[in-house]
């Protein structure tokens, strides 16, 4: 009885070794300090629901990855800024894997409340021509055991009167 278990208890660890190691492999690209960081662009944002009390978003980001071994990505953590006024903050824990040398797209809903920032964007809306600047920063959440973190920043500007029908 003793011997059986001792056995059992060596088997699993040689499986949970084996796997390690074998979950490690595309790991050595960091460890050695090859890796190099993956681009992560936001390529498009749609306008789900505009409503008074909430408003949803989809932002659409594409991660290109310049490795020769696959990427794991296990979300995004991000903040949306208006002027330097936080918009929204959130987290995406969405799985997926990147190719090697390759691209994938992801999508991550985004729900604000902009009521409390009403006379600021209306402040803002009145002057249709001026540039209104905005800040999206995240971090991407990469690796499967022994990840790393990949800071994400991109600024950009928009000009109100660009969107409004006339």
């Amino acid at each position: 009885m003793f011997y059986q278990a001792q056995t059992i208890r060596i088997l699993s660890l040689l499986v949970l070794l084996t796997l390690s190691a074998s979950g490690l492999s595309g790991c050595s690209t960091w460890l050695t300090g090859g890796f190099r960081d993956p681009d992560v662009q936001l390529v498009k944002v749609d306008v789900i629901k505009a409503r008074l009390l909430e408003q949803q978003f989809l932002l659409r980001f594409r991660v290109d990855n310049p490795n020769d071994v696959s990427l794991p990505i296990r979300g995004l953590a991000y903040t949306v800024y208006l002027n330097d006024v936080k918009l929204a903050t959130g987290e995406s824990d969405t799985w997926f894997t990147v190719p090697a040398l390759g691209r994938e797209t992801f999508e991550v809903p985004v729900r604000t409340n902009l009521w409390r920032h009403m006379k600021y964007i209306v402040k803002l809306l009145e002057k249709p021509n001026e540039v209104i600047r905005y800040r999206l920063e995240g971090e991407v959440k990469t690796g499967l055991m022994f990840g790393k973190s990949v800071h994400l920043a991109r600024n950009g500007e928009i000009i109100p009167g660009n969107y409004i029908p006339e």
